[in-house]
């Protein structure tokens, strides 16, 4: 699976209660009001329903969606660069996206805004054989490297190879069309950049080619929101939404506290779902979730603004708060 790319902090500090009253020294956050009956809500997926998508299954299984007044409904799109644009003509209210993703459509006038973190670290890795005549970045030099969507991720590839001083001059790219893991198994390529770290590595590792990754943060690449929730401009106002992340945040928790009990509910929502790719990449997702969900990070999203106009990803730099905002 590769990522599809067409392919930032308020924090919201307790105030301190009155010294006049005998209440608890912080005041406690109101839960959002909640109809008589639940209300429908629509969530795109960026893919197929894989672990990345935890937290929203879990809440889904466990009730904590009907607990919080909705009727959510989860679909996942026949093509994964099509649920922003959903978002955007008003036809499912939330939708899974990237954060890379988010400030190219924002450039692009997109009536879309993130309001929430589902995976808060890169996914996106350099991946090689183990054992194989590349066991540093800068062994790429004269060698083959695949991707599958030009643009961010051959534009990722370079700042990496920078950190060995080297540049895209001196590989080979080749269009390997999402199979990154058959191609580097085949040794049509020495390296493919784009596979996510918790699939195509647990996926080699399995096929007896376990392989060796270089993270993107650590070589260059400022860090980044892999997974983010995303709606319409003009719904931030809408309670749903407000609710919605209550149950996130509950189902997140619940994973950390009971995952036993979590992975079974996961995997009893569809039966495709209980496989050993799919409990490997489970573990290692587990931590890369956001905690608290609605937490801006606003510096993390500058950051990646400028990074990606200095490569020319983005022509200007739209203003962050238009499409980055936190409803906490």
């Amino acid at each position: 699976m590769s990522s599809p790319i067409s392919r930032r902090l308020f924090l919201t500090g307790a105030s301190l209660a009155s010294a006049a009253f005998a209440a608890p020294a912080f005041a406690q956050p109101a839960l959002s009001p909640k109809p008589a009956k639940p209300e429908a809500l629509s969530v795109a997926l960026d893919w197929f329903v894989n672990p990345d998508h935890a937290p929203l299954v879990i809440a889904k299984q466990m009730g904590f969606f009907t607990d919080a007044a909705l009727d959510v409904t989860l679909i996942a799109p026949a093509d994964p660069n099509a649920p922003p644009k959903l978002v955007a003509a008003k036809e499912v209210d939330i939708a899974v996206s990237y954060q890379p993703q988010l400030h190219l459509l924002a450039e692009s006038g997109l009536p879309i805004v993130r309001i929430g973190t589902l995976v808060a670290t890169p996914l996106n890795t350099l991946v090689a054989l183990k054992g194989g005549p590349v066991k540093e970045i800068a062994d790429l030099k004269g060698k083959k490297v695949g991707y599958s969507i030009s643009g961010f991720e051959d534009a990722l590839l370079g700042t990496m190879l920078q950190s060995a001083g080297l540049s895209l001059k001196d590989v080979t790219l080749v269009n390997v069309n999402f199979s990154l893991s058959p191609a580097l198994l085949s040794k049509q390529v020495d390296a493919v950049i784009g596979a996510f770290r918790n699939f195509e590595l647990n996926q080699m590792d399995m096929e007896k080619h376990p392989g060796i990754a270089f993270f993107p943060e650590e070589h260059g690449v400022p860090a980044y929101d892999e997974l983010i929730y995303i709606t319409h401009q003009q719904r931030l106002t809408d309670p749903r939404i407000r609710r919605f992340f209550e149950a996130i945040e509950r189902a997140t928790l619940f994973m950390v506290n009971h995952p036993k009990e979590a992975w079974a509910a996961f995997a009893g929502y569809d039966k495709t779902l209980n496989t050993e790719l799919n409990r490997r990449a489970w573990r290692d997702t587990m931590p890369r979730f956001a905690m608290r969900p609605q937490a801006l990070d606003r510096v993390r999203y500058v950051r990646f603004a400028d990074y990606l106009f200095k490569l020319n990803l983005i022509g200007r730099q739209v203003p962050i708060d238009r499409y980055v905002v936190s409803l906490n």
